[in-house]
């Protein structure tokens, strides 16, 4: 006898329902050329035959700006087991070495035995392909130590994830598997691997979150739906999650605004490989082995994610925030330009602010990875604005800016101290509560306020910089350019003939 449940889909499923292939959470930042392309005819010429949604992954990911560079400095895709994400991991390694002239990439698994699967997988695939294995200097099979070596000096290395795997590379691209597994222990160890290099990238690749260890996974959702809620892009970040809209405990009590979990149409909504190489027949065999919330997050993509402490507009509400956007807003002359860097120099951020009639307009003008481009670009927008005055705390990361850009803009930067920090913070929470503040609704500020929290400073405090899980470089740097408006600025003396007397 039949379930109902199998009646059920029987009933309702098409005869021949496809996956959908593109995915129902998506934020990309804009580009103007991908060598998405190239790669997946690279991966072609390999063998390796990619379904659309992964061509569709590839492209994003591999999008580029008009000066060549990656538009997306990190590139997550989460999708359920068994859907080929391994593929796109394969034909991203294939373009780095082949196509892209990436020195080293580091492939970073969870487990051993994964990263050495995915090695296998990306040997057998060069191995058998003339074109491909012509150009190997030496494969590296000691356990620990496997790696693929170009005569041109390309390598592509596998590690098992630790606390202290990756430290010592300089790493161009890292493709992080199991990304579900991924705290701060891990990302403290490979991130600061990119801090010199130019164009970096990182590809986070996983299914749905599985609690606290899924501590990177959820930052960088966070990041990617704070985009989309604001309908701007997440200029770093391209992100692509299939899955459902609908929890287990949520739909017993009301399925009215959620995907129905038992539907087919709700499995081909977060399995894009469903008619490709995965059947609803077997899903129906998985959901009746499993638990119902364990097939939601293993096939429906129904993830948890942990929340950390600060996450929850608790020191700047939400609402008191949006009511500040003046979307067509403006800064008026004179200008303060500061800059600020997180902890581990992954992220820097340029900011203005201006007046605009009675309130300041605060503004991100860059959030970009690294830092080797910020002084070049502070010199360009110096050339434009004129600006009053650039404020950059000495004791924080960005503190390492300032001899190089003085000597480059001929000025004194202003320099806080710890005082003035904190005066400068206050002030700013005193513009936001008083509306007497405004900005463009941007969504890295957004997300920096939404996970920001106080650090004391004596009797007041300032923005904590360690421990919020989200770039915070954006909020800092549009405190200090409020605070530079007001700050005293060194004038520079004007030159003497000298054959002028005095008396």
């Amino acid at each position: 006898m039949r379930s109902k449940l199998a009646e059920r889909s029987a009933a309702t499923a098409p005869e021949r329902l496809r996956g959908a292939q593109r995915p129902r959470i998506e934020t990309v930042p804009p580009y103007v050329s991908s060598a998405g392309p190239e790669a997946i005819e690279l991966a072609a010429s390999a063998g390796l035959i990619l379904d659309p949604w992964q061509q569709h992954a590839l492209t994003v990911g591999l999008g580029e700006t008009a000066d060549g560079r990656h538009s997306a400095f990190e590139v997550a895709v989460t999708v359920s087991r068994q859907n080929g994400k391994g593929s796109i991991i394969e034909a991203r390694e294939l373009a780095g070495l082949y196509l892209l002239g990436e020195g080293l990439i580091i492939h970073s698994a969870h487990e051993f035995k994964t990263a050495i699967e995915a090695f296998r997988r990306i040997e057998s695939l060069i191995v058998n392909a003339d074109h491909l294995r012509k150009r190997v200097a030496r494969v590296r099979r000691t356990t620990g130590e496997e790696a693929i070596e170009l005569i041109t000096g390309q390598r592509l290395r596998f590690l098992a994830r630790s606390g202290g795997s990756g430290r010592g590379f300089t790493g161009d691209c890292i493709i992080l598997d199991e990304d579900m597994i991924l705290g701060d222990d891990a990302m403290g160890a490979l991130m600061p691997t990119m801090a010199a290099v130019d164009d970096p990238q990182v590809w986070y690749l996983g299914s749905a979150g599985i609690g606290a260890q899924s501590l990177q996974l959820a930052r960088i959702r966070r990041r990617a739906l704070a985009a989309m809620e604001s309908g701007e892009p997440d200029p770093s970040l391209a992100y692509l999650e299939w899955s459902i809209n609908a929890h287990v405990k949520e739909c017993a009590t009301n399925c009215a605004d959620h995907d129905d979990p038992l539907a087919p149409e709700s499995v081909a909504k977060a399995n894009p490989a469903l008619g490709y190489r995965l059947t609803l027949e077997h899903t129906e065999r998985e959901r009746r082995t499993m638990g119902p919330e364990i097939f939601a997050r293993e096939r429906l993509g129904v993830g948890d994610y942990p929340a950390e402490e600060g996450d929850s507009w608790s020191v700047i509400g939400k609402d008191v925030w949006e009511a500040l956007v003046e979307a067509d807003s403006q800064p008026e002359a004179p200008y303060s330009f500061a800059i600020d860097t997180t902890p581990e120099r992954s992220h820097t951020s340029i900011c203005i602010a201006g007046r605009n009639d009675a309130v300041v307009h605060v503004e991100v003008i860059e959030n970009r990875p690294g830092t080797q481009w910020v002084v070049d670009r502070a010199a360009e927008l110096h050339e434009k604005w004129s600006p009053r005055c650039w404020v950059i705390d000495p004791s924080s990361p960005a503190g390492s800016f300032i001899k190089e850009l003085e000597e480059r803009l001929g000025i004194e930067v202003v320099t806080p101290r710890a005082r003035d920090v904190a005066q400068a913070t206050g002030q700013f929470y005193d513009a936001v509560v008083s509306q007497q503040l405004v900005h463009i609704g941007q969504a890295p500020l957004s997300v920096a306020l939404a996970g920001a929290r106080k650090r004391d400073l004596g009797e007041a405090w300032a923005w904590a910089r360690r421990g919020v899980g989200v770039d915070i470089s954006p909020l800092v740097g549009v405190t200090l350019a409020r605070w530079g408006l007001s700050a005293e600025v060194e004038e520079k003396p004007d030159e003497v003939e000298p054959w002028i007397a005095f008396d």
